[in-house]
């Protein structure tokens, strides 16, 4: 069993300059696992919502701090502690956090 350690979000650019999520997990046995996610123009029923900042003055208003801050302020501290491995666990937490009907 190794438990979540910590989590850490960063704003980062994706291809083509365009502002993005980038997440680093780490486990109390020490493995670290980071993933990157970008978004397109794609916006099928399935397609994951996106958090933009929409402040004009940072990348035409398509920000992710918000998500950022979302991630270390609400989602971090409730998966920390978590057994990584207890996937069902792991979703259902971040699905109650989220608390609406389509993940927005």
């Amino acid at each position: 069993m190794s438990k979540i350690k910590s989590i850490f979000a960063r704003e980062i650019l994706a291809s083509g300059g365009s502002p993005s999520l980038e997440v680093t997990l780490t486990l109390d046995s020490g493995a670290l696992g980071e993933a990157s996610v970008s978004y397109g123009t794609s916006v099928g029923s399935h397609e994951a919502l996106t958090l933009l900042d929409h402040d004009p003055k940072r990348f035409h208003g398509q920000g992710t701090l918000k998500a950022v801050a979302n991630i270390r302020q609400i989602i971090a501290p409730a998966l920390i502690g978590l057994d990584a491995s207890d996937q069902r666990l792991v979703d259902q937490t971040m699905l109650d956090l989220d608390g609406t009907d389509n993940k927005s």
